[in-house]
């Protein structure tokens, strides 16, 4: 690892941006890691959502807040209807039917990360913070296209770790989300 390119896969990038922009949405520290570790896990299914056959309703943020305790609603993040439940704790996103622990999620980015995790997340929530939220919501995982990993394509790609460059994420937030991509540097699916 170079101070600003850290070797990892693209799972944990997701999950930790997915906490970024919740966070960003008005979401406490703690919520949004369990929807992030929610959108990250349900990353496979987003292609239909992509072709328009799932188009959920999103909810308020204080529609949210007003569900029963245990009543399972959908959060609609980064362009992904998200499975979540009110808590004691808060909301709280759910996978096999239990809601998402943040420790969890916590251990988990600081395993991938390591050290690099708290300017990893400061580059994150820099970027996140130059758009407003309803821009934010709207391009998003587009953003997220821009800056994740580059890993070879098909199954040889499957887990394998590319570099996320920290300095990829700053020019992206320079151009306030947009930054010009040549064919040869485009994401690997």
């Amino acid at each position: 690892m170079t101070p600003n390119k850290i070797q990892i896969n693209r799972a944990p990038v997701l999950r930790l941006w997915a906490a970024v922009v919740a966070e960003r949405l008005g979401f406490n520290h703690e919520e949004a890691l369990s929807l992030g570790k929610a959108l990250a896990g349900l990353n496979a299914q987003s292609k239909g959502r992509r072709l328009g056959i799932f188009k959920p309703t999103p909810m308020e943020l204080k529609e949210v807040r007003g569900r029963e305790r245990g009543e399972e609603f959908q959060v609609e993040l980064l362009g992904r209807a998200l499975s979540a439940v009110n808590t004691d704790e808060g909301v709280r996103g759910v996978a096999k039917s239990k809601p998402i622990e943040p420790e969890t999620v916590e251990r988990y980015l600081k395993g991938k990360f390591g050290e690099a995790l708290p300017e990893a997340r400061k580059a994150l929530m820099e970027l996140a913070s130059a758009l407003d939220p309803d821009e934010l919501e709207q391009r998003g995982f587009g953003l997220h296209e821009q800056f994740w990993p580059q890993i070879p394509e098909g199954v040889s790609g499957w887990g394998a770790n590319g570099e996320l460059d920290l300095g990829r994420i700053a020019a992206v937030q320079e151009r306030g989300g947009r930054v010009r991509v040549d064919v040869k540097d485009r994401p690997h699916s």
